[in-house]
């Protein structure tokens, strides 16, 4: 008998269908942080086979049985585990007829340190260091935990058991019927879970704290918070009540289960997760707190928050059928979050921001190594990498395209007939097409095809008719006009003619087409000019953007005008900055807040004396007091930068004192700044202090990458010598999860040269961990994008004078 058929396969073979699994999990969180199970799964044979193939990863396997509906038992002969393609194939010496039967198996496991699969996090309990576990089973890690059919499309039902420590809370997707004490050791037993996919499957053992309200519908919904912290999961709590009660009306279908807990836990992977019935996250994507978190946190948490509650119909209630249309699960998430943080926030000008989430995905489909929205996944390995832009971003423009095309009637109305039509059901991107052309009359399939099955977008060339041009700046799409026109629209710009939105895309449009070589950098710095008295937040943040972008490019292209250039973009925040203060104004806007810091930051990045000064010595302010009201939370982060732009090996002073403020400060959002600001230093020994700093304990894993994000463009070469030294540690501290991700991205992107893009080429090889080859092409692509926009910006010959001018211009 050959198990060698089975090699290599993108997915299971279909012989075995499962509809129920009973599990057992047994944790120990001792110091061994392992754990045992027993899982029995009702299985239907639907042709005959001498093999049982599941999908299992770093189990120990201790006993298998089979048995059929007629109480007959097979033992399999053999137990062959393929590490490469995470199955299991159970070899047995009879052959298994059609029919039903019951597949039992023993096993165990470590809690692993990866944030994946079944894994151990750790928390403080008055003032000791203890151990927790939590599951992260999304994309394909349901395997890590127990034995399991682990593809979406092979739903099933699940009866779940925990034997855990009696002092701790235990969460799972459904309530708890009943448990047991046997000393120090309780056993739970959960509800029966309706048919779901195993990737929603969770699990999570720790101490906390709860609060709980109660939808109009009757859901209870709990908030479960650090042991003190409960009054931070407040506002988390109320959005979710709320979200429901949008959700559930717009789609014209319940909430499907009789309970939603959500959990912030200390180390997760990813920003949250949907597990049904038990949204999981990261604590500080959680727990907000008037005085601690920013403006912009706030903003974000909303739409997180509504994009984890809008799965439960989106992607838990219908699942898309395999991971080629997982764009049907984020797109549709992402779109709707903001729609439901625009009915709750409407002062809040949302759509305006979801324009960001646009440029995310036009950027990345600008590149060759971009993928279509209905992307093709051929093996395990490849999943989380098209977890990105394409999906969440791309997509989530193209529903709102449609929604625009055909109208909210129409539109909600094909939503709340696909969801009834395949609830507890998997789905394709044509079974949804099917419905919203039944409903609308339109052939929704030969329209949407090209924006799903094809990678890239179209690029619109305006010129200008009768002096009309009218704007819909919410379309997958560039705009590039004619000069003439252009010389109009920066008039119109300087005028405040146009709609924020419209502002917004005319200088996104702009930047990508001369990131492209489309369009010289002198059209782009006269466009930013117009922008000189721009009031809107929005826009203003967009602004920022861009010239964080061309002071990058520049610092290649055009060395010697580089601080006449930032001094260029300093005279055009310069009028926010006076407007906006360094303290807030009572009765201000959210978004105003959000401004003032992301202006200050921009200043003190750009080398404003001033800002650098004042931000200096309300840092000296906030060691002496660090509740001071001369230093709020939206404004830390421009005095963090302040203080590392300053620091250098020669002087020391403030980078060590900010580093002995993150080991003396507990919130956690506040060393999330810290570590953003860390690697901002222009002095190469300092940033590498730093970048060894995020591989220490003193760093959790998950926010590592933190530190990344800030890291400041005079040290890429020296954060790329550190990444090829300490490769191999980082694929063993971090093995193949989405942390590894950061690293790459953020470190090899901010390269520039061909003779870079070559050499990163060569270091990884052919050997590249297939859990970021895709990642590591695109990144490559972009070094080689900036290489050839660099050589196009020194044709310029006139950009110094042009600069200057610029800069001189009232």
């Amino acid at each position: 008998m050959n198990i060698e058929q089975f090699k290599g396969l993108a997915r299971l073979p279909k012989f075995a269908i499962p509809s129920h699994y009973d599990l057992h999990l047994k944790l120990d969180l001792s110091a061994a942080c392992t754990f045992s199970g027993t899982v029995k799964i009702n299985l239907s044979i639907t042709e005959k086979t001498n093999f049982l193939v599941l999908n299992a990863n770093q189990l120990q396997f201790h006993q298998a049985l089979f048995t059929t509906s007629g109480n007959q038992q097979y033992c399999p002969s053999d137990v062959v585990v393929d590490d490469d393609d995470e199955v299991v194939v159970l070899v047995f010496d009879e052959t298994l007829c059609v029919g039903e039967g019951l597949l039992g198996i023993e096993f165990s496991g470590k809690l692993n340190e990866h944030l994946k699969g079944l894994y151990r996090c750790t928390y403080v309990d008055e003032g000791v260091k203890k151990n927790m576990a939590v599951t992260q089973f999304e994309a394909a890690d349901a395997r890590r935990c127990f034995p399991c059919w682990d593809e979406p499309a092979l739903k099933a039902t699940f009866k779940i058991t925990l034997d855990a420590p009696s002092e701790l809370t235990t969460l799972s997707n459904m309530p708890i019927i009943d448990e047991k004490l046997d000393g120090n050791i309780k056993t739970v037993y959960f509800e029966e879970t309706p048919v779901m996919s195993t990737y929603l499957v969770a699990v999570v053992v720790g101490l906390f704290d709860h609060i709980e309200d109660t939808t109009a519908d009757g859901v209870k919904v709990r908030a479960y918070c650090p042991v003190g912290r409960s009054d931070e999961g407040k506002f988390a709590l109320e959005l979710t009540i709320k979200s429901l009660d949008i959700f559930t009306k717009y789609f014209s279908t319940p909430y499907p289960l009789p309970k939603l807990d959500m959990v912030a836990v200390p180390e997760f992977a990813a920003g949250a997760m949907e597990n049904f019935g038990l949204i999981v996250y990261r604590d500080n994507a959680m727990l907000y707190s008037d005085s601690k978190s920013t403006a912009r946190r706030k903003q974000t948490m909303s739409i997180v928050v509504a994009h984890e509650v809008a799965h439960h119909w989106f992607g838990n209630l219908v699942t898309m059928e395999w991971w080629t249309h997982l764009w049907l699960n984020e797109g549709f998430a992402t779109w709707v979050s903001y729609m439901a943080t625009n009915n709750l926030f409407l002062e809040w000008n949302i759509w305006t921001n979801f324009l960001r989430e646009t440029n995310g995905g036009l950027s990345l489909d600008a590149l060759e190594q971009s993928h279509p929205v209905e992307v093709e996944v051929h093996h395990v390995h490849g999943i989380e990498q098209v977890f990105d832009d394409i999906g969440y971003n791309k997509g989530s423009t193209i529903i709102r395209m449609l929604h625009g095309y055909l109208g909210d009637d129409i539109f909600q109305k094909s939503l709340s007939s696909y969801i009834k039509k395949y609830s507890w059901k998997n789905v394709k991107t044509e079974d949804l097409w099917r419905v919203i052309s039944e409903e609308s009359g339109v052939n929704i399939n030969s329209l949407m095809d090209c924006w799903t099955k094809q990678k890239g977008y179209p690029v619109i060339y305006v010129k200008s008719k009768d002096h009309i041009l009218e704007f819909e700046q919410s379309g997958f799409y560039r705009a590039m006009y004619e000069d003439r026109l252009a010389a109009q629209l920066r008039k119109a710009v300087e005028n405040n003619s146009l709609l924020a939105t419209d502002k917004f895309g005319i200088l996104d449009d702009m930047f990508a087409l001369c990131e492209a070589c489309k369009q010289p950098l002198s059209s782009l710095l006269l466009l930013m000019n117009a922008y000189r008295n721009e009031m809107d937040n929005m826009v203003l943040l967009k602004l920022i953007d861009v010239c964080y972008g061309v002071v990058n490019i520049s610092t290649d292209a055009i060395p010697d005008s580089v601080n006449v250039l930032k001094e260029f973009f300093i005279s055009l925040l310069q009028c926010s900055a006076e407007k906006l203060g360094w303290e807030s104004i009572p009765g201000e806007s959210l978004l105003d807040v959000m401004l003032r810091g992301e202006v200050f930051i921009a200043l003190a990045t750009f080398g404003h004396d001033k800002t650098r000064r004042e931000a200096m010595q309300r840092f000296q302010v906030l060691l002496n007091d660090k509740n001071t009201p001369l230093l709020s939370a939206d404004m830390r982060k421009a005095a963090y930068i302040s203080v590392m732009r300053n620091s250098s090996t020669t002087n020391r002073n403030g980078f060590e004192s900010l580093l002995k403020f993150y080991r003396e400060v507990d919130a956690m959002i506040e060393k999330e700044r810290i570590l953003q600001s860390l690697a901002s230093s222009p002095d190469p020994d300092i940033v590498l202090e730093v970048l060894n700093f995020l591989l220490s304990n003193e760093v959790r894993d998950q926010d590592s990458v933190y530190g990344l994000v800030g890291l400041s463009l005079e040290c890429r070469e020296t954060a790329w010598r550190w990444l090829k030294e300490n490769w191999d540690r980082i694929l063993k501290k971090y093995g193949s999860g989405m942390l590894l991700h950061y690293f790459v991205r953020e470190i090899v992107t901010p390269l520039s040269s061909n003779e870079k893009a070559e050499e990163v080429e060569a270091f990884f090889g052919s050997n590249v961990n297939p859990a970021v080859d895709q990642i590591l092409k695109q990144s490559i692509e972009r070094i080689r994008i900036k290489a050839r926009w660099i050589q196009s910006i020194k044709q310029e010959q006139s950009l110094p004078d042009l600069v200057n001018q610029l800069l001189h211009k009232e």
